[in-house]
């Protein structure tokens, strides 16, 4: 059928139904004067085309009540049979239509009580009516055809409900990925959160206090130290608003968001650190190339958390941040160097959320992160990152 019949069909449901039963009717009267032309006898027309007209009028209802339409196409052939009509599937076809219509909309039991209703109440009516004595064609036929077109519809049903399962397991699969999706996210945000507000109120922290320290004494370093201070205020902005991009509407603009820090930030990392207290040294082992921006956020991530807890947790005033680059890996080693034992720097697996927030960060780019206590001393944290097609292929 070309599209341009099929698009008359859709819009016009009620004449393509009329003239399917006018077709309908016009094949079973062909099986009217078949049993005329076989048959020696006359045998009575209009009852014969009475009947056939009923049974392709009651098929209208065929989908809102395919029970009850069955039932009476039933009782329109088994009137033919008792006139001696021969029950070929010309004659039968509007049963035969009734009883697939029934076997799509019903359940498996209901479909063959039906079906063997049906084809013995045809089956006895043309054993003892029908002029044909043969069993093959009284019998035999008639419930044949009943139950073959009962298990073809069986079929049909069977298979759709089995697409529309696949279906809803395909939907729910998509649900359930969207939904891992979002959850993902959320802790990728949260994390990030998490390492722009601990470090910069860590830092500012320190800031605030070093300078009340010194006002009285220094005052003139005070007042530069509270430069910085809003100097790191205005980073931890700028870095919250960049971290919360993922959330703008899509008609927003991407107007004054810097880019995602990297291991290239590290100086003023360092810088921000001084300012607080801390004395940062860094070092560099082998020859430092650019990492794809996943990496590079997740490495300074890591180096911005750990300078952090040293800052926090660690009572000296001392780390040292080591980069070492290989072919196929970088490993980021922070230290800081003598802890008092009054004071013991965090410790074992998973305590506090920046450990695990670095390990989940680690874990998530296929690295492996260590951390604890030194054995002269001190605390250490080991990142090890690889280098791979893997995420050059990712953020190309």
């Amino acid at each position: 059928m070309s599209t341009r019949w099929r698009r008359r069909a859709t819009s016009r449901p009620k004449a393509v139904e009329a003239i399917t039963l006018a077709l309908l009717f016009a094949f079973t009267l062909s099986g009217v004067w078949v049993t005329r032309a076989v048959l020696d006898g006359p045998v009575a027309l209009w009852p014969g085309i009475a009947s056939a007209a009923l049974a392709c009028a009651t098929l209208l209802r065929r989908r809102g009540h395919p029970l009850p339409v069955l039932a009476v196409t039933t009782l329109c052939t088994m009137v033919q049979g008792a006139l001696g009509y021969l029950l070929t599937p010309l004659l039968m076809a509007p049963t035969l239509i009734a009883q697939y219509v029934a076997s799509l909309r019903s359940d498996r039991r209901t479909t063959w009580n039906s079906a063997l209703a049906a084809a013995a109440g045809i089956s006895l009516t043309a054993l003892f009516a029908t002029a044909f004595r043969d069993p093959i064609l009284s019998v035999i036929n008639p419930a044949g055809w009943i139950l073959m077109v009962a298990a073809f519809g069986s079929y049909v049903r069977v298979r759709r409900e089995y697409a529309a399962a696949r279906a809803e397991h395909a939907v729910r699969e998509r649900e359930e990925e969207a939904r891992h999706r979002v959850i993902q996210e959320r802790m990728r945000i949260a994390r990030e959160l998490h390492d722009v507000v601990a470090h910069h109120l860590t830092l500012a922290n320190a800031q605030a206090g070093t300078a009340t320290h010194l006002a009285r004494t220094n005052p003139e370093k005070a007042l530069e130290i509270l430069g910085r201070l809003s100097e790191s205020t205005a980073t931890a902005l700028r870095e919250l608003k960049t971290t919360v991009e993922v959330l703008h509407e899509d008609g927003d603009t991407d107007d004054g968001l810097i880019p995602a820090p990297g291991l290239r930030q590290l100086p003023d990392l360092v810088a921000a650190c001084s300012a607080a207290g801390l004395d940062v040294a860094v070092t560099v082992d082998g020859e430092a190339r650019p990492l794809p921006a996943g990496l590079d956020l997740t490495a300074y991530r890591i180096v911005q958390e750990a300078l952090t807890n040293v800052t926090k947790h660690a009572p000296t005033r001392h780390a040292h941040v080591r980069l070492a680059y290989a072919p196929r890996r970088v490993t980021l080693t922070i230290t800081n160097d003598t802890a008092s034992p009054r004071t013991p720097a965090p410790s074992g697996p998973g305590r506090g959320y920046g450990l695990l927030g670095m390990r989940e960060r680690a874990r998530s780019a296929g690295g492996t992160l260590d951390a604890g206590p030194r054995p002269g001393g001190g605390f250490e944290v080991v990142c090890t990152l690889p280098l791979n097609d893997r995420h050059e292929s990712i953020d190309t």
